[in-house]
């Protein structure tokens, strides 16, 4: 049976980070973003490489009638799937009220329910002659209340306990979850800038995208339910589960605050150290 892997937000830097790993596995691509242009270009690249089948389709997971249309080109192309990575999500960084509701519905579509729903709609398609494995790109940021950031931070935390409950529930049919916790990723120019905005803990928490991409495969593949890439930002998990969240999070609006000032004259706010953005798709 001809079997794919699905890459949600393939077109963004993890997700490219994604199917180049996964390709050159040899594995069968399914791609899908909001931008047909840059799916077509991704895809081409990854046949030239490495020499797989890719296909793609354009989504804009955001909408419900989009997703419907994705699904149903799936189903009549009778695709199947051993793998799953739900890269796909964004973010409005700022204080709360200075985001309007149609920001915070696109977090709350992008980063829930179009996982939620690729998710629910992909199992029945799963290849029954190889274990499902499914990865869901949550945050460092899932860990702790995020001041500034609340909406995208309490949508990672979702993910995190979505993919340890579900972990759970699809073990005794052969199937694998697995919640990728990043901290910063440079890849685009947004998030170097706010790499550096962060400082020296902005440069030592980061971590490079290939390095992340092929070392979650690799815990996906061993069965395990939680990556969270860099010794570091190991360490900083491990000593924020010992502070009360209230305390953490005014720790990191302070911390937010002093960058802020910082780079007060920069055309573009400092973002707190978690993940990239990711495009929509």
């Amino acid at each position: 049976m001809r079997s794919y892997v699905m890459i949600t937000g393939a077109a963004g830097g993890l997700g490219k980070a994604f199917s180049a790993e996964c390709a050159s596995r040899g594995w069968r691509l399914f791609l899908t973003d909001v931008s047909e242009q840059s799916l077509y270009l991704l895809a081409r690249g990854m046949e030239r490489m490495y020499d797989v089948d890719v296909l793609y389709f354009p989504c804009d997971l955001t909408d419900p009638s989009s997703r419907d249309a994705l699904w149903k080109h799936v189903s009549t192309m009778g695709l199947r799937f051993h793998f799953l990575v739900n890269v796909a999500g964004t973010d409005f960084e700022g204080p709360f009220l200075e985001r309007n509701t149609e920001e915070l519905r696109t977090i709350v579509r992008l980063n829930i329910e179009s996982t939620i729903e690729t998710t629910r709609r992909i199992l029945p398609l799963r290849d029954r002659t190889r274990v499902l494995r499914i990865i869901n790109v949550s945050s460092l940021a899932s860990y702790y209340p995020m001041p500034v950031k609340a909406t995208y931070a309490a949508s990672k935390r979702f993910l995190l306990d979505f993919s340890l409950a579900l972990c759970q529930e699809l073990h005794p049919s052969e199937a694998t979850v697995t919640a990728l916790c990043p901290a910063g990723m440079p890849t685009n120019r947004d998030c170097i800038r706010s790499i550096e905005g962060q400082g020296i803990m902005g440069r030592l928490t980061t971590t490079n995208v290939g390095d992340v991409a092929a070392r979650t495969i690799d815990y996906a593949l061993a069965g395990r339910s939680v990556y969270i890439p860099g010794a570091l930002n190991r360490t900083l998990r491990a000593l924020g589960s010992m502070v009360p969240a209230s305390t953490v999070a005014r720790m990191i609006f302070r911390r937010w605050q002093e960058v802020r000032r910082k780079t007060s004259q920069s055309t573009r706010p400092a973002a707190l150290p978690t993940e990239t953005q990711f495009i929509r798709g």
